[in-house]
């Protein structure tokens, strides 16, 4: 079988490339069709503004359920991926039909349990009784494409694992297009609204879902999904390794959740809908950094992992150097664009000129620390990738209590503009403690990796020498 990439042999540049760069564009139309969303709901006639408002309630709350998906999946790809490093075929197919049970399991539960909350929940994320009806209609009608949803985002890393990057950027890229067309039919078309969205992109997600079980089911993939073999030490290995990232999404949208309620605390009845609104078009050009930035080094964790289990810590260094090149370069892009060039960006959201001008200064003032931010990404989701959550867990605590802290100090001095400024500092301090905190482990990771290729030199031995002292018994 020819393989897409091949993790272990085929240079580190090129691989980098060709699973970042799928990735990264597959994250990028990912983002595009949650923005296509709020475009459409914000240019709903009469409503827009009240309605944008009100899915922006419902974005991170919605966003933090989707991140189970990656509980499970960037939680159990790279122990897949190390486990085909180490040529473990049969222990690699255990772990995803571990992961394929457990993220059914999960999704329907969190939708029974997501249903039977929504309101006070939605309330409590900073929805008003103004924006509650719409927040309550695009959440309610989104909620039933629960299953769909964490399939399509969890099983999809068990395709990038492989090294099928291409593949995983063709399921995204179904489902956004799906979204994208969907969108005015349900909105305008059959002038559903709110609810019109929300439809649109359960259908998207239904398309992505069942693009990658077909692939994953299918004879192309070296590991598919099987039955069987469901241990509880494999879900709990799985769940451990993926709480680093299920916590940095979760808590990047918790965050989101308190920047909602703060501005319409300090806000209040006057500006506090509409401080919301331009929070929601500045979180969707935020968006538009850091997803895909995260499927630069979310997708080749696969290579760090593969090459860990094959014991290659100079392919793992080498790998990491290229990652933090392309983070780095993409983020000072992002960052110019951002401080100079992000007016008409806002404007696509609303006709609202008072709206635009304040997400204008929302976006100057949190892409400020934008490019320190490539270090955390590439180097947290490197820990992760090799199974290093006991470093990659508390660095990400560490920028998120940095962000509550100040998110909740700025504006009872400064007034409610500022807590914008709490993105800012949380993506210039806790970085230098990750960069600090990597180069003083560095070389224990290349001890730690080169000690799997004796373990795997160790093995082969001790099968080779009962062979070897049959035959001279024989003999």
């Amino acid at each position: 079988m020819k393989l897409e990439n091949d993790l272990g042999r085929d240079p580190i540049r090129k691989l980098v490339l060709n699973i970042a760069i799928p990735s990264m564009l597959a994250q990028f139309v990912s983002v595009l069709y949650s923005i296509v969303d709020r475009i459409y709901i914000g240019n709903i006639p009469e409503i827009g503004n009240l309605a944008l408002a009100g899915a922006g309630v419902c974005g991170p709350v919605v966003t933090m359920i989707g991140s189970v998906a990656f509980l499970v999946g960037v939680g159990g790809s790279p122990l897949m991926s190390i486990r085909m490093g180490e040529g473990n075929l049969a222990q690699a197919r255990k772990i995803l039909a571990n992961c394929f049970l457990l993220l059914n399991v999960l999704a329907v539960l969190l939708m029974a349990g997501a249903l039977l909350t929504r309101r006070p929940l939605l309330l409590l994320f900073g929805a008003s009784e103004t924006t509650l009806p719409y927040a309550l209609d695009y959440y309610t009608y989104y909620l039933f494409g629960t299953v769909f949803a964490l399939l399509a985002n969890g099983m999809n890393q068990f395709v990038i694992c492989q090294g099928f990057a291409k593949k995983g950027m063709q399921s995204v890229m179904l489902g956004a297009v799906l979204n994208i067309a969907l969108d005015p039919v349900f909105i305008f078309g059959l002038n559903m609204g709110v609810r019109g969205a929300a439809i649109a992109t359960v259908i998207s997600q239904l398309g992505s879902c069942l693009f990658v079980l077909h692939f994953l089911f299918g004879p192309v993939p070296q590991v598919r999904i099987t039955f069987g073999g469901y241990s509880r030490k494999i879900i709990s290995r799985v769940l451990l390794t993926g709480l680093a990232p299920f916590l940095i999404i979760a808590l990047d949208n918790v965050m989101i959740i308190a920047l909602n309620a703060v501005l319409q605390n300090y806000g209040g009845p006057e500006q506090g809908d509409m401080l919301v609104a331009a929070a929601t078009i500045a979180q969707s050009f935020m968006l538009i950094i850091t997803m895909p930035m995260a499927g630069i080094t979310g997708s080749t964790g696969s290579i760090l992992g593969y090459n860990f289990g094959a014991g290659r810590p100079d392919r793992i260094l080498e790998a990491q150097k290229y990652i933090l090149a392309l983070c780095l370069a993409f983020t000072t892009v992002l960052f110019l664009v951002g401080q100079f060039l992000c007016a008409p960006f806002t404007h696509i959201f609303t006709p609202d000129l008072q709206v635009s001008a304040l997400a204008v200064q929302a976006i100057k003032i949190c892409t400020i620390g934008l490019i320190p931010l490539a270090f955390q990404y590439t180097l947290i989701d490197g820990f992760t990738g090799m199974g290093m959550m006991q470093w990659s867990l508390p660095l990400s605590l560490l920028r998120k209590g940095v962000y509550f802290t100040a998110l909740f100090l700025l504006p009872a001095v400064f007034g409610a503009t500022a807590a914008f400024f709490a993105e800012t500092v949380s993506d210039l301090f806790p970085p230098l403690v990750t960069m600090v905190v990597y180069w003083k482990r560095r070389n224990w990771i290349i001890q730690e990796a080169a000690s799997h290729r004796r373990l795997e030199s160790d093995a082969q031995t001790a099968v080779q020498q009962p062979a070897a002292l049959g035959q001279a018994q024989a003999i």
